[in-house]
């Protein structure tokens, strides 16, 4: 009997599974239906070229175990949640991304095309910038396609996320090619570090991206610790963001609303973004509180903030399917156990992408980002975000891993 898969066809298979991949990269920052259809796509290739012992070895990581594992609790919450069938899907849909991380392992553990994926993520980015930048410039397409957060597809938050990582994965490219004196690498790195920088100051600012870029740089000083380079980054920082800061009427008033939202809410009952999230926060760990160990359920969320609004005002009456935090959203489902497993997965992750590697530092930046956002944003159970720490992660995950294979460490 002839094969069903032959060795020739499972090679074609594995090499349109990282073009696939390399396509979803290309499609986080501008669509999330591309995204979908994409991630099904991949899906169906990769799966016929998967050996059931490569897969195997992964889940029975920490690495790629955790992430499964907690998709596992989810399931099982299914089972306690006291909210209708089709909620508790939903709930679970948000897990289900995690399963891809083990497969992804698996992939670029094999493939020596980790590095297409980061490119096409980066070009990509850069494709956003320079539409943006001619949308914005030209009035009549900025009164057609000008979102009013000034971005041409999803939000402020979501790019400006977007933009610092490729800003830290330029950054450290940058510093390696000042020691190597590549200069003009060095220019094309800085001239896209500056214009980037320049469209979160001044256009399009996400404030969680802005604490995200001060844990990041801390990151970096102690990734490269080279005192010299990381005098010179301190100092550009420095410059760059008092120069940013004297300039741009819109980055101090983006930041110092976070101060007036937070007095208006302990003050008055006005409804604001900062005012919003603390009042989520507060909801959801008195819900923590109520069922502290396995939780209220997968897909209880919703129902609880409503069972909380009734018969409340102001804030107090908003329903929130997202409380804004992503150990909040695992603790109300799963309970201290989630939390402990999202937890435990987040250092795994880390402890992965030691080493001096490019793909060990962007599985940094990519877990670092996350978990920093995840502070203020569900960005695991969001689909762009979610998706962005499935596919960075895994695909540098992979990519360290291949590499501790050709030279052990």
């Amino acid at each position: 009997m002839v094969p069903l898969w032959t060795a020739e066809i499972r090679k074609k298979l594995a090499t349109v599974a990282d073009i696939v991949a390399v396509a979803i990269a290309v499609s986080l920052p501008w669509s999330t239906s591309a995204t979908a259809i994409l991630v099904g796509l991949w899906f169906f290739t990769l799966v016929p070229v998967l050996r059931w012992d490569e897969l195997r070895r992964e889940i029975l990581t920490p690495a790629g175990g955790l992430p499964v594992l907690l998709v596992l609790l989810g399931v099982a919450g299914m089972l306690w949640a006291d909210v209708t069938l089709l909620e508790r899907w939903k709930g679970l849909d948000s897990f289900l991304k995690l399963l891809a991380i083990p497969l992804l392992l698996v992939q670029f553990h094999r493939s020596e095309r980790g590095n297409w994926v980061f490119a096409g993520y980066l070009l990509s980015c850069v494709a956003l910038l320079v539409v943006t930048a001619i949308v914005i410039a030209v009035p009549p397409l900025a009164a057609k396609f000008l979102h009013p957060d000034n971005v041409i597809v999803k939000n402020a938050a979501t790019q400006s996320g977007e933009f610092v990582i490729c800003i830290f994965g330029l950054l450290y490219l940058m510093v390696g090619a000042i020691e190597q004196k590549r200069w003009p690498l060095t220019l094309v790195c800085t001239a896209l570090v500056l214009v980037m920088l320049g469209n979160i100051f001044y256009f399009s600012t996400g404030r969680t991206a802005l604490v995200t870029i001060f844990v990041l740089f801390v990151l970096l000083a102690l990734k490269i610790r080279n005192i010299r380079a990381i005098a010179g980054l301190l100092a550009m920082a420095i410059i760059l963001g008092v120069i940013a800061w004297m300039s741009s009427p819109y980055l101090r008033a983006r930041t110092e609303a976070i101060q007036t939202e937070a007095q208006k809410y302990e003050k008055t009952d006005e409804r604001t973004s900062t005012g919003e999230r603390l009042e989520f926060w507060k909801k959801s760990i008195e819900f923590i509180r109520q069922a502290p160990v396995i939780g209220h359920g997968t897909g209880s969320i919703r129902a609880l903030f409503e069972k909380a609004a009734t018969g409340q005002t102001g804030l107090a009456g908003i329903v929130a399917a997202n409380p804004h935090n992503q150990t909040l959203a695992v603790g109300i489902q799963l309970g201290v156990l989630g939390i402990a497993v999202l937890w435990a997965m987040w250092v795994a992750h880390l402890m992965l992408c030691r080493g001096g590697c490019l793909a060990a530092w962007i599985g940094l930046v990519i877990v670092a980002q996350n978990i920093t956002g995840s502070l203020f944003n569900s960005h695991i159970f969001d689909f762009g975000q979610g998706w962005t720490y499935v596919i960075g992660f895994g695909v540098a995950g992979g990519m360290i891993l291949r590499n501790r294979a050709i030279a052990p460490i």
